[in-house]
């Protein structure tokens, strides 16, 4: 009969015979917090000493073993005992111990696998080391251990990847010992049996070398030189995996442990772990919190590049999907590219190959609007232009059954006045998708003066069930993103016209962390979008204002907008890209017009002035409510913009350069122009008070 002795309220220890089971119940994912760490110890501890056991297993309750620290102590003191030191004291001891992996394993809790004697996982398990997207390192023995399991190879991948490895993958790789099916008390009975009488082989990872491989890690370091450049955890990872093939596992251990707290200590590390927690908490909102309506099918309106990948995104959730198109040849084609979507959702593994046909199913393609008269949402995805989405929305208004949403995939226009096309305005919301939209993981759900809390709180449910990021947003031109896009996007032209290069722009851009510059990523987006922006917002252009778009005109007045015409800011020819030499030419007739004489900026110059001018504008997206919290501005520009996750955000990164050096820099620039350049109130109220947008971000 088992004998049950509860260690703290985490950890109990039960005992049958020669064999003993450590249970840890922390739901909801038996992360490492102290009261775990020090259950863990003890129970290693209270075991060898009252002697009589020859076996333990470590298992989880609940649906998973181990996924990770507790973040609840991220930002806190530590506290004992070390997860190194748990882990160490399980690898010490003399009774054999087996970890019993069930769900997920991940960083801390793969490691407190890798410390124990043989590992049993139970059919489903993915195992991880994640810590590297929090720019970190594994610190309780990962870099150590796992090289003398599983090779240098196999360590470099997951340490570096974070990817979650699947269990047949981990036992063909020797970082697991054994495959089972079961419920984790049941088979860690079984696998504390079998490391009792021998038919499990037990040893210590200490006991073990690992197989020299200089060739795999001179290659992961060069490839990390070029491609990662400026992380801090993915090169020191490397040099700890490199440490494990040339000393004990005691050394290594120490230095990976020095090298973790090195990396605790870095911008990249705070930048990451803020982006990690934005995400979670930018839905962390009372209008999120709401009943929302029930959405069981979905109506989208175009089948253009927008349309065609919302609706991929609805059909890879799960929802059925009706179409609309005003002729044939758009409809057709519509179909054709979510066809082509979802062939390559296939190819990529997030659909399985089996599903293909049954996805594609529920796509309904039609001409005609009434054919709407039955969904629950509609997106309307249709150019931008006023009078073509009032007229829609007027349409929807007597088509759509009481209760259905009518949304907007408006860029730039005011939902408050498509919501008034209607009787029902507090059904009208925007729902802005970002290109390619069945990738990009940014929705903006654009809150009208009229909408209703429930569609609000719908809004937020489907960016969920999309696997979106979903950030609220008020109403005005380009709601968050778009509206701080078109402020720095006019400083990219100004550092053109006043001296510098489009490629210097982009490569002083691409070299503080973005994956493409502005120029390139204009290309890539198709220049005539912003033309047309241009062109409608012309009648109100300020007098003031010194025009930005004159090089941008003249390039589309050539018919050149960017890749998808062969030629922009660069010429495309296959994978070869260079400088289109005529904009030099434009650039220069621009500035002689202008009476400029361009001047030197050097990279850095160039990142100060586009980064003030990108946080300039953010800062007044929060001061205007159109953003609630500083997070929300991070969380857009990080999901739908490209900013360098490891810098955590335009607000993130303005707190590392501080509100005194920004209301400095822009006084400065203002001497040459004081239109463009304006100190924003709430940044000259931190300035003065020294807060910093963390400070709001905890205050909201």
């Amino acid at each position: 009969m088992s004998d049950i002795h509860q260690v703290n309220d985490l950890i109990s220890i039960e005992v049958d015979g020669d064999i003993a089971l450590i249970c840890i119940d922390n739901p909801p994912v038996n992360a490492t917090g102290q009261a775990v760490r020090q259950g863990l110890y003890d129970a290693v501890a209270r075991l060898a000493s009252e002697g009589g056991v020859k076996a333990i297993a470590i298992y989880g309750a609940g649906r998973t073993f181990v996924a990770g620290a507790d973040i609840k102590e991220f930002g806190k003191p530590p506290q004992p005992p070390a997860l190194p030191d748990v882990y160490n004291r399980i690898e010490a001891s003399e009774i054999p111990v087996v970890a019993i992996m069930h769900g997920t394993a991940l960083g801390g809790g793969f490691e407190l696998g890798l410390a124990a004697h043989a590992r049993v996982g139970i059919e489903g398990l993915r195992v991880g080391l994640p810590e590297v997207a929090l720019g970190l390192l594994p610190g309780a023995g990962g870099t150590q251990r796992l090289p003398r399991l599983s090779g240098i190879p196999f360590a470099l991948d997951m340490c570096l990847s974070g990817r979650h490895v699947p269990a047949q993958e981990a036992l063909e790789a020797g970082a697991i010992d054994r495959l089972e099916a079961g419920e984790p008390r049941d088979v860690a009975i079984r696998a504390a049996q079998d490391a009792a009488a021998g038919t499990l082989k037990t040893r210590r990872t200490c006991d073990l070398t690992v197989t020299p491989d200089d060739d795999a890690l001179e290659r992961t370091a060069e490839k990390l030189r070029k491609t990662q450049a400026l992380l801090f955890a993915p090169h020191k990872i490397v040099e700890c995996i490199r440490t494990a093939t040339k000393t004990p596992l005691s050394e290594g251990l120490q230095f990976e442990r020095e090298a973790f707290m090195e990396c605790m200590d870095t911008p990249q590390r705070a930048g990451l772990i803020h982006a990690f927690f934005g995400e979670r908490a930018v839905s962390n909102i009372p209008e999120a919190k709401g009943e929302a309506r029930p959405i069981d099918k979905v109506g989208i309106i175009g089948g253009g590049t927008m349309g065609s990948g919302i609706a991929t995104s609805c059909l890879l959730a799960g929802l059925p999907v009706r179409l609309i198109e005003v002729a044939q040849e758009g409809l057709d084609r519509g179909v054709a590219t979510i066809t082509g979507n979802i062939d390559g959702a296939v190819k990529r593994g997030k659909l399985p190959a089996d599903k293909r046909d049954a996805t594609l199913a529920m796509l309904e393609p039609s001409l005609a609007m009434e054919d709407l008269a039955d969904v629950d949402l509609v997106v309307e995805a249709v150019f931008e232009d006023m009078g073509v989405k009032t007229e829609i929305f007027g349409k929807l208004d007597t088509i759509c059954k009481p209760g259905a949403i009518m949304a907007s995939n408006t860029s730039y226009l005011d939902v408050n006045e498509i919501a008034a096309a209607t009787s029902r305005p507090a059904d009208v919301l925007g729902l802005h998708f970002f290109s390619p939209a069945h990738v990009m993981r940014l929705l903006e759900i654009v809150v009208a003066d009229k909408t209703a809390p429930d569609v609000v709180a719908t809004g937020f449910a489907l960016a969920k069930r999309l696997k979106k990021v979903g950030v609220r947003a008020g109403v005005c031109d380009g709601f968050i993103g778009n509206r701080i896009l078109s402020h720095y996007g006019k400083e990219a032209a100004y550092l053109v016209l006043d001296g510098a290069t489009p490629q210097q722009v982009d490569a002083a851009l691409e070299g503080f962390g973005f994956a493409m510059g502005p120029h390139k990523v204009g290309d890539l987006a198709g220049l005539d979008i912003g033309w047309a922006t241009r062109k409608r917002k012309a009648g109100t252009r300020d007098p003031n204002e010194r025009y930005s778009g004159a090089v941008a005109d003249r390039i589309c007045e050539e018919g050149w907008f960017g890749r998808k015409t062969g030629k922009g800011y660069y010429i495309y020819e296959g994978k070869d890209i260079r400088p289109n030499p005529d904009v030099a030419r434009i650039i220069e007739e621009e500035r002689e017009k202008a009476g400029i004489t361009p001047r030197e900026f050097t990279d850095q110059d160039i990142v100060d002035r586009y980064m003030t001018a990108m946080i300039s504008e953010a800062a007044r997206v929060v001061e205007d409510g159109i953003a609630k919290r500083p997070l929300d501005v991070d969380m857009v520009l990080l999901f739908g913009y490209g900013f360098p996750r490891f810098r955590g955000g335009p607000l993130h990164y303005a707190d590392t350069i501080g509100a005194a050096e920004l209301v400095r820099r822009i006084e400065t620039y203002a001497k040459e122009d004081a239109h463009y350049w304006q100190v924003p109130d709430i940044l000259r109220r931190m300035a003065e008070d020294g807060t910093t947008f963390a400070d709001m971000d905890k205050g909201a």
